[in-house]
């Protein structure tokens, strides 16, 4: 590790390679807290290049507990966290609805580390149990039509870097790693990017795998999905676009209404008062953009005003709660 660190912090870019092996010795266990931290201090330093991103992602994905989905087609909405704006949980969210709209969601999450209260932290309030048995979580995904895979149970390396993460309290590689390890690795997935430049590795990462569709979104204010708070790229292997508020057919929202609370007892309250028409108009109209954005990935050539009106038709019948008392039962 001595070498790997000499060379970070001289701000030289680890190899693809070099960046595996050093991921690998973490998930190892090869290196203790202090290397770990040295690791994602000194790549905090500047921004993670395409080859370490590369090289960590097959080290995470090769050590990762695997799922097979028996060639079924779903989609994963994830953002990679780390925008500092603690919003209610949007993308967890817009994965029920979407479910309620009939399409089949693998959704890839953990706690919240940047913000207060993360996916699994939701969920865990709501009284969904996590698991990575294979059969169990094709029966939910057969029943429900969504199945969650909690990060941790599928990357047992990131139990050697939890502690530091959670000492550290500040977004890291990690968090720009997590939306590309979801093991089932989905045909379909809307991600979301905290900044451009993320944007723009991912789309690098993405190019050259051909069997898988996606979108990626960095609203242009800094969250890392659709705000609706302004403007938002949105970047797809095809065409790059700047979407608009009016792109959804609603008006801009401010961050405000968008807080997502300090427990996960407040983000259960805002979840529950969405899914039962209960929601603040901006609550439900961020989480109607990003499940529309998201039906738009998976059929880009239904325009994107159908799309919406698919998300908010499954909030409206009641499909999208019913997905929820199917996860909950």
């Amino acid at each position: 590790m001595k070498t790997q660190l000499t060379q970070l912090y001289a701000r030289e870019p680890l190899s693809r390679q070099t960046a595996y092996e050093t991921l690998s010795r973490i998930g190892n266990g090869a290196a203790d807290d202090l290397e770990i931290a040295a690791v994602v201090s000194a790549i905090n330093m500047r921004p993670a290049v395409l080859s370490e991103i590369q090289g960590f992602r097959d080290a995470m994905l090769e050590l990762a507990h695997p799922i097979d989905l028996r060639g079924m087609k779903t989609i994963d909405i994830v953002g990679t966290g780390g925008d500092g704006k603690n919003t209610f949980n949007i993308s967890t969210l817009s994965s029920v609805v979407v479910a309620g709209a009939g399409y089949k969601v693998t959704k890839h999450g953990s706690y919240g580390v940047s913000s207060s209260v993360g996916s699994s932290d939701v969920l865990i309030a709501l009284g969904y149990e996590f698991t990575n048995d294979e059969d169990t979580l094709l029966g939910t995904l057969d029943r429900a039509g969504i199945c969650f895979f909690h990060a941790p149970l599928f990357h047992p390396a990131m139990k050697n870097v939890a502690p530091v993460r959670r000492a550290l309290k500040v977004r890291s590689f990690f968090n720009l790693l997590g939306p590309l390890l979801n093991p089932a690795k989905p045909k379909y997935q809307l991600f979301g990017t905290y900044n451009l430049e993320v944007s723009r590795l991912y789309d690098y990462i993405l190019q050259d795998q051909l069997e898988r569709e996606y979108n990626i979104v960095h609203a242009l204010d800094g969250y890392d999905e659709i705000s609706l708070t302004g403007a938002a790229s949105v970047r797809s292997r095809e065409r790059q676009r700047l979407l608009q508020p009016v792109d959804f057919g609603v008006e801009q929202l401010t961050p405000q209404s968008l807080h997502g609370g300090e427990t996960a007892a407040e983000g259960k309250a805002i979840f529950l008062a969405v899914l039962e028409g209960k929601a603040t108009p901006a609550q439900r109209n961020v989480v109607c953009a990003n499940a529309g954005l998201a039906i738009h990935t998976v059929k880009p050539s239904q325009s994107l005003e159908d799309c919406v009106a698919e998300a908010a038709a499954s909030l409206d019948s009641g499909e999208a709660l019913g997905v929820l008392r199917k996860l909950v039962a």
